[in-house]
């Protein structure tokens, strides 16, 4: 599909608005705020509403919602790379098990009429809260790895609808889809006799995990929180919102949630210590390194802010960059085009394959039963140019045990030796920061990190980063 052009946002909605003057045709005196219209509450009130549905129409113009849906141009000669898997979209069944997969992932965009942001009037993102929506989405989709079955996906029943990539009937994949999907040296997760009571639960599993990233203060993953949360950064409602930033903003999220043997490590200086993250999950460096049973060992998600380059994205980190979306622990990118953020998920040849936040959507309740869910998933995979990529991104990966973290050390360690950039885009150190304790040696193997002084430090207003 081709990607229509995307207006970017200066951050501060009002500011699009500024030369918009409200009119109405039929008699333009209406909005005329004069002398007989103060104190007349009611009419100040109808006014308030006018002008809340011409913001709310102007950024569905603005922000994807009104344009027009053209037919993908996803080629069928080229693998598709979507976090981890890989798809051949010559083969229709390869096709079905795209579109299932990517339909399934959290959708989190703009929305509107929710209660009012702490500290402000403001009742929609739109125009600021791109970032924020692009965390949730990737800790979403860690969510999703942690909570739900392996090669889960939204019931098909949802959205059989025909979409861009002229899927087959869903029912001729229905027995072999999870075989196929699921992760090898997994075992199968049930028996037959098991599925219904396994699917109510699942549907179950999948509400609540939904219902963590509603627009209301009490959801512990809404924007509520996670503006509340950022306070601590300098940041309020109506700033624009960095992937450093919001990396840090996940993890005081989840430690501070009910979610049970999950946490976050957030690396610094592009660096991953490696005795650091097995304290945080609760592992002594004594432990048998057999031992990766969840009672033993607290599931990760590691980000990895970074910046690729200067002004622009280093071309030379393009191909590490594929390769680590290739991987199976990671679980995306918070990332995009300067202040645009999107979430991006995967690759085809030199295209980005992304989910969108600019989509302005009214506010679902989640705290009714039986929510509609269709707002929280996207059937339009969308595509955007590797060198229209903002060097600063945050990385994410998840490990669901300590032999999980160990591979993903291994499989990222080898993305990085055969990177040939002179410098690894980040690195796994043995041992603790400095200040804190000293290093030790531990079998995880890690990258050499003697070169780091050759980095340049780089900073802005917003973010600090090791620029590569």
């Amino acid at each position: 599909m081709d990607m229509s052009d995307e207006c970017s946002s200066s951050g501060d909605p009002t500011e699009d608005l500024a030369s918009f003057e409200v009119v109405n045709l039929s008699n333009p005196g209406l909005l005329d705020l004069s002398e007989e219209l103060n104190g007349n509450v009611q009419e100040r009130k109808e006014k308030a509403k006018l002008k809340t549905k011409l913001v709310s129409a102007w950024n569905n113009v603005k922000y994807g919602g009104w344009t027009l849906k053209t037919k993908s141009r996803l080629s069928k000669s080229s693998p598709l790379h979507v976090l981890g898997q890989s798809y051949q979209l010559s083969y229709s069944g390869e096709r079905e098990c795209l579109r299932r997969v990517f339909s399934s992932m959290l959708w989190l965009t703009y929305r509107k009429g929710f209660p009012p942001l702490d500290g402000s009037a403001l009742t929609s993102d739109a125009g600021w809260g791109c970032m924020l929506r692009s965390a949730q989405m990737l800790l979403a989709q860690g969510l999703m790895l942690h909570m739900m079955p392996a090669g889960w996906t939204w019931p098909v029943t949802h959205h059989q609808t025909k979409d861009d990539l002229e899927v087959v009937e869903p029912c001729v994949l229905d027995d072999s889809f999870r075989e196929n999907r699921r992760v090898p040296g997994k075992p199968r997760r049930r028996s037959l006799d098991t599925i219904l009571d396994g699917k109510i639960n699942e549907d179950r599993t999948h509400r609540k995990l939904v219902s963590w990233f509603g627009d209301l203060p009490s959801a512990p993953f809404g924007l509520h929180q996670l503006v509340e949360m950022g306070r601590a950064s300098g940041k309020r409602a109506g700033d624009w919102y960095g992937p450093s930033i919001a990396a840090h903003i996940l993890q005081k999220a989840v430690a501070a949630s009910e979610v049970s043997n999950l946490v976050v490590y957030v690396a610094q200086d592009c660096t991953v210590y490696v005795g650091d993250v097995l304290s945080l999950c609760g592992t002594s460096r004594t432990d048998d390194l057999s031992v990766s049973c969840r009672s033993a060992w607290k599931s990760l998600i590691l980000l990895v802010p970074v910046r690729l380059g200067g002004d622009v994205l280093n071309p030379t980190y393009t191909q590490c960059v594929k390769r680590l979306l290739e991987l199976r622990c990671c679980i995306g990118i918070i990332g995009g085009k300067p202040k645009h953020s999107l979430y991006f998920v995967g690759f085809q040849n030199d295209q980005l394959i992304y989910l969108d936040p600019h989509y302005c959507q009214s506010t679902v309740d989640v705290t009714q039963d039986n929510f509609p869910l269709e707002s929280f998933h996207c059937k339009t995979v969308r595509k955007m140019s590797f060198n229209r990529m903002d060097p600063s991104c945050t990385l994410g990966f998840y490990a669901s045990s300590r032999a999980d973290f160990q591979k993903l050390c291994l499989d990222v360690t080898t993305v990085m030796t055969s990177s040939e950039e002179k410098y690894p885009i980040f690195t796994f150190v043995d041992g603790h920061d400095e200040g804190e304790r000293g290093f030790t040696s531990d079998s995880i193997t890690h990258v050499n990190t003697k070169d780091r002084r050759s980095r340049t430090k780089h900073k802005n207003s917003t973010e600090e980063f090791v620029l590569l």
